[in-house]
């Protein structure tokens, strides 16, 4: 275990009238506690699951990659500055660690082409080939595996996107075997119920404010993927 606790200080947010600081998620939950080798963030689009683990990410001093020459019609000051007001506190001092989402993945891929030109070294360390010469899935799941060997604290932003159920199995399988180890701790967003079959890890539930643990079969995609299967029929009426 490296990271022990996230503080969300809402008494000094510089405004409650815009996003993320309105939302009470944030207001009413300034303290998670981060207790087992995996921890999941769960929670319908827009609850700030997301934008809680960007924000822990930029509070652990970890670079996001992103696509700066993106543009936007409509610009919130205030949208990135989450992790300005959250404290992080180290079991046994700060580690270093990396941020994984699969909307930013293929930025990240293309960067380490161009880099590999002048340094074909460093394909090495990701396989051995470039992460654009492979399936969606099995680059995500070589990006992860290559990370996962360093140790540290990791976070991923619905990783699930880019994997069939199959590979979803193959990425639990590995959280299972580097969590082992004990060198290494995951923090992930997540819809998908088999990562949340991870053994005894804490799901925290941004559905309701303030944020609290819930037990995995209690949770939404548990429940609606069982019924779902258990009764099919009944879903498409």
């Amino acid at each position: 275990m490296h990271l022990k606790q996230i503080t969300v200080k809402s008494d000094q947010f510089p405004t409650t009238g815009a996003y993320p600081f309105h939302l009470s998620i944030f207001r009413d939950s300034p303290c998670l506690q981060l207790n087992t080798p995996v921890t999941f963030f769960v929670g319908e689009n827009g609850s700030g699951k997301s934008t809680l683990l960007r924000a822990i990410t930029r509070a652990c001093g970890i670079h996001i990659w992103s696509d700066s020459g993106k543009r936007r019609f409509e610009d919130n000051p205030y949208e990135n500055d989450l992790y300005r007001y959250i404290d992080v506190a180290w079991v046994n001092g700060k580690v270093s660690g990396a941020f994984f989402s699969a909307e930013l993945f293929n930025y990240f891929a293309r960067s380490l082409d161009d880099w590999a030109v002048n340094d074909p070294g460093l394909l090495d360390y990701f396989g051995g080939s470039s992460l654009l010469s492979q399936s969606h899935g099995q680059s995500v799941l070589a990006f992860i595996r290559a990370q996962s060997k360093r140790g540290g604290v990791y976070f991923l932003d619905e990783p699930e996107t880019a994997l069939s159920p199959k590979r979803q199995i193959e990425l639990l399988r590995l959280l299972v075997e580097v969590g082992a180890t004990g060198q290494t701790q995951w923090v992930i967003a997540t819809h998908s119920p088999i990562l949340l079959g991870f053994p005894d890890a804490h799901i925290y539930n941004f559905n309701a404010a303030p944020i609290a643990t819930i037990d995995y079969e209690s949770t939404d995609y548990f429940t609606v993927y069982r019924d779902f299967l258990e009764n099919r029929e009944r879903f498409l009426r």
